[in-house]
């Protein structure tokens, strides 16, 4: 879960040379940019086609995307400002924060329910038209929304409680730590992502084996669905690399003290950026149907496009 992100981690502006700090900020940029040009035309895609927009499984995919877009642009945003600015007002360093965790704390529960959906298709084909309506998929989507609301804004109902009111004027290093800095917040996110963490892996592993001993066939559907799982596992894999980030990276400081900054960007481009850099490749190139219009976006001249949109 890179759940996230939950601990959002940034990159402080530590000891590094002008040259170094200019190409940590392009590199990450350039991947910024990159894995948003491929969500954007995902979601572009998405919207334009009715084939998509009516069908559950690509709600929940656009949904995922929409989150990683706005996970990525938000974390590069408070990258560029560790290095640019150092430090920001407090109210304006929550509001990037909260953003934050809602976009990552949905991911590994959207995740979960992509799997169950790819059950329904597999195991019950003739229930799944009946289980899986459009309806049920965005009072799903409600449900996620509302679940991670009551868990990120209860860190800001404890700060608003215990901090004085000029903390929230005063000028911070934007992490997630040093705007919610009551520890009973660390001990309820722990509890709270403990929770979601069991629940999430219970149903990838339950989707994941009742797809493979209960379908009867060894169809193409088949095994592609159980690779798709597999895929969800390992994206969130990923993304509960946020929960050891900060351990293994005070380990690591300690054994290279001078190359902390280092350890930190490394960090932050495992923990934040690869797994969002998944979501495509799931649905975007190994779904056929989305593969063939995303190519006509993404590659075709804006002639080109009108001619396909006038077929189409």
């Amino acid at each position: 879960m890179n759940v996230s992100s939950a601990n959002v981690t940034v990159v402080g502006r530590l000891p590094d040379s002008f040259s170094k700090a200019v190409i940590k900020n392009v590199i990450v940029v350039v991947l910024g940019i990159s894995i948003n040009y491929i969500n954007a035309g995902l979601i572009h895609t998405f919207s334009k086609h009715q084939i998509f927009y009516m069908n559950p499984r690509y709600i929940l995919f656009f949904h995922l995307v929409v989150n990683d877009l706005i996970q990525i642009t938000l974390t590069v945003i408070l990258f560029v400002i560790s290095y640019a600015i150092h430090k920001i007002n407090v109210s304006i360093c929550c509001v990037f924060i909260l953003l934050a965790l809602f976009t990552t704390e949905n991911t590994p529960l959207n995740l979960a329910c992509m799997a169950v959906e790819c059950y329904i298709a597999i195991c019950s084909p003739l229930r799944h038209v009946h289980i899986c309506t459009i309806k049920r998929t965005l009072m799903l989507i409600g449900l996620i929304w509302t679940t991670t609301m009551f868990s990120v804004l209860s860190d800001l109902f404890i700060t608003l409680a215990s901090q004085p009111l000029d903390f929230f004027h005063s000028r911070v290093f934007c992490l997630r730590q040093t705007v919610f800095p009551n520890p009973l917040i660390i001990k309820k996110r722990d509890i709270t992502y403990s929770v979601f963490l069991l629940i999430v892996w219970i149903t990838i592993f339950y989707t994941y084996f009742k797809i493979l001993f209960t379908a009867k066939t060894a169809s193409k559907d088949t095994k592609k669905a159980r690779n798709t799982i597999l895929l969800h596992g390992f994206q969130l894999l990923l993304c509960m690399a946020t929960y050891v980030a900060p351990h293994l990276t005070g380990v690591l400081q300690q054994l290279f003290p001078n190359n902390y900054s280092d350890v930190r960007f490394a960090s932050y481009i495992t923990v934040q950026v690869l797994p969002r850099s998944i979501s495509p490749f799931i649905y975007g190139l190994r779904d056929n149907t989305f593969r063939k219009y995303l190519k006509r976006y993404l590659l075709c001249t804006p002639y080109c496009k009108q001619q396909f949109k006038n077929v189409t």
